[in-house]
């Protein structure tokens, strides 16, 4: 065996030395909350990906995604279907925190946030996970994240 390395296995180690650890993190906080009805709460939605559109959605035990509000830029809000008793504040374009002014059972529920490149694809959504119904006396919130990229043509 000479010194000379293969050219295919050189391309190869070159095309996987190029490409790094995508760190992109779309984070929702708390992850899980039970609260008594009536006390406000303010959901945390960040995200790294350097995304215009952000997206908070809410979907209720056996049925299907809400939007709630959307923003396609800092200082830009709006809201969607099924806004009652929240609302969103978006200062920075990483952050977009989702208020529940005074919780009730009817907004027990799972909370969603996403973020796109673009607002043309936010009716496409990942499937997600039914909440499950807490006990009497409080509110159950659960929160994964939802990050979605869409190329507009």
């Amino acid at each position: 065996m000479g010194t000379c390395m293969n050219p295919r296995l050189f391309c190869v180690m070159l095309c996987l030395l190029g490409t790094g650890l995508v760190d992109a993190v779309i984070t929702q906080r708390p992850r899980h909350l039970i609260l008594h009805t009536g006390k406000k709460t303010t959901l945390e939605c960040s995200q790294n990906l350097n995304h215009y559109a952000m997206f908070w959605y809410r979907q209720d035990p056996g049925q299907g995604l809400k939007l709630l509000h959307y923003s396609d830029s800092v200082g830009s809000t709006a809201e969607g279907e099924a806004p009652q008793g929240s609302s969103v504040s978006r200062d920075q374009k990483e952050h977009f925190p989702l208020t529940l002014e005074s919780p009730s059972t009817s907004q027990s529920s799972l909370y969603l946030c996403a973020s796109s490149k673009a607002t043309a694809g936010h009716s496409q959504l990942l499937s997600a996970q039914e909440a499950q119904p807490q006990g009497s006396g409080g509110l159950s919130f659960q929160s994964p994240c939802l990050s979605q990229q869409k190329t507009l043509s």
